[in-house]
C-alpha cells in the first residue's frame, strides 16, 4: 500500500512574506523599470497611472520617466491579455503572453458578445480591422464606425469587443505616458514592435515564471491569474523540478526550488498600492494578502481601491488629490492604527509624494482615523 505524501504546510503569513519577495515588496529593489515588468510578468494598466505607482512601491529609486521612455521606445506596451484586461508587458510578452491566454478569459468574452455578431464574418472582420488599424492607430469610436459601414444591423459594442478580442492590438503612445496622456489609438503588434516573433509563450515556462512572481501557488491560483483554464497537466510535467506544499486549508502548493520564501517573521514596511495591483487579483485564495475581515473592502462596485499593506498585508485604502496647486494623499484604515503605525505611513507616504510629484510640489498627507485624525502631514517635494 502506497503511504500518503505529507507536504509541510505554509500559513498565511508564511504565503505572505513569500509572495511579498518575489513581488519586490520586503525591500526597494534595485532593478530597472523594463526588468521588473519583465519579473512581474507585467503590470495591471486598467488605468494609466496604476503601473507607475505599481514600479514606485517596488524599485529603488524608481522616476516615472522611466517607464515612459520605455513606452515611448517601443520596449513596453499596453495590450488586452491576462484575464481580458489591459496590462502593461514587454514586447516579447505582449505578443507571446496575450498569444498564450488567448483560448482562456478574451475568447470568453468574445463568446458573450456573440449575439450582437449574428450575420458577421469574423475573419471578414478581422481583416478588415486590421488593415484600418495598420494604415495608421485608430480610435476605438473610428474603429466601430468603419466596421459599422460593413455591418450596419450589428451591435456596435460587439463589433468593438471582436476587433478588441480577435486582434493583437497595442494602446499606441501617447497614451499611458507620465502626465501626457492621450486617448486610446489602437494598432497591430506587428506594426508596433520591429522584430518580435508572433507565436505564443511557453505554457510551462509562464508556469515557472508566475511562480517566480506570485509564489507558492496552486493551480487555481495561476488561472485565476492568467484566465486561462485546466492547467493541472502543466503543473503535472513540472511536478518533478519542484517543491509541494499545502496551505492551511489543504491545498496543494507549487514552487521553484530556489524562490525565496522568508521567515514569516520578517519585517514588511508599509506600502501603497495602486488600484488593480497584481498581488490583489492574482490568486484564488487572496488571504496571503487580504485578511478574511476585510474582504470586499478594496472594492466599491467594479471599481477597485487604491489600497496599502501593513506588516504585508491589506490594512486600508488611500486618495489622492492632485489640485493644481497641492497635492493631498488620505490614509483612510480600516481599524486603528497605533502612532507608530501611523509615523510609518507617513514615511512612505512621503517617499512615494517624492518619487510621483514634480519638484517644488506641496503636498499634505492626512490621517482619517486614530489620535492624529485630521491632523496633516505638510511638506514639499524638494
Amino acid at each position: 500500500m502506497a503511504l500518503k505524501t505529507t507536504h509541510p504546510v505554509l500559513g498565511p503569513r508564511a504565503l505572505n512574506r513569500a509572495t511579498l519577495d518575489r513581488q519586490l515588496l520586503l525591500r526597494p529593489a534595485p532593478l530597472g523599470a523594463e526588468e521588473a515588468v519583465d519579473h512581474l510578468v507585467g503590470l495591471q494598466a486598467q488605468n494609466t497611472k496604476p503601473p507607475y505607482y505599481a514600479l514606485a512601491a517596488r524599485l529603488d529609486g524608481f522616476r516615472p520617466e522611466q517607464l515612459s521612455t520605455l513606452m515611448e521606445s517601443r520596449q513596453v506596451a499596453r495590450i488586452v491579455s491576462l484575464r481580458s484586461t489591459v496590462h502593461t508587458h514587454t514586447a516579447r510578452d505582449a505578443v507571446g503572453l496575450r498569444r498564450l491566454v488567448q483560448a482562456g478569459a478574451i475568447d470568453r468574452e468574445l463568446k458573450m458578445f456573440r449575439k450582437g455578431l449574428d450575420g458577421v464574418d469574423l475573419d471578414r472582420l478581422t481583416a478588415l480591422a486590421t488593415e484600418y488599424v495598420e494604415e495608421r492607430p485608430r480610435t476605438p469610436k473610428e474603429l466601430r464606425e468603419h466596421l459599422l459601414r460593413e455591418w450596419p444591423d450589428a451591435d456596435a459594442q460587439a463589433l468593438t469587443i471582436a476587433a478588441r478580442c480577435l486582434l493583437l492590438m497595442v494602446q499606441v503612445t501617447p497614451r499611458g505616458l507620465w502626465g501626457r496622456s492621450g486617448q486610446v489609438a489602437l494598432t497591430t503588434v506587428r506594426t508596433w514592435f520591429d522584430g518580435v516573433e508572433d507565436e505564443a509563450a511557453d505554457l510551462d515556462e509562464t508556469v515557472l515564471r508566475y511562480l517566480g512572481a506570485f509564489g507558492p501557488a496552486s493551480v487555481k491560483d495561476m488561472q485565476t491569474w492568467c484566465g486561462l483554464t485546466r492547467l493541472r497537466p502543466a503543473f503535472e510535467r513540472l511536478r518533478p523540478g519542484l517543491l509541494v506544499f499545502r496551505d492551511e486549508r489543504g491545498t496543494e502548493l507549487f514552487d521553484l526550488p530556489d524562490a525565496p520564501r522568508p521567515d514569516e517573521d520578517t519585517p514588511a514596511p508599509p506600502r501603497f498600492l495602486p488600484e488593480f495591483d497584481n498581488l490583489l487579483l492574482s490568486h484564488a485564495d487572496r488571504t496571503r494578502v487580504v485578511p478574511a475581515a476585510h474582504h470586499g473592502r478594496t472594492w466599491t462596485g467594479n471599481q477597485a481601491h487604491r489600497t496599502f499593506l501593513v506588516d504585508g498585508f491589506v490594512a486600508g485604502i488611500w486618495h489622492l488629490d492632485e489640485a493644481k496647486d497641492r497635492t493631498t494623499l488620505t490614509i483612510e484604515p480600516f481599524a486603528g492604527m497605533t502612532r507608530a503605525t501611523r509615523t510609518a505611513l507617513t514615511a512612505e507616504a512621503e517617499r512615494t509624494l517624492r518619487l510621483m510629484t514634480p519638484p517644488g510640489t506641496p503636498y499634505d498627507i492626512v490621517h482619517k482615523e486614530g489620535a492624529d485624525s485630521g491632523r496633516p502631514s505638510k511638506g514639499t517635494e524638494d
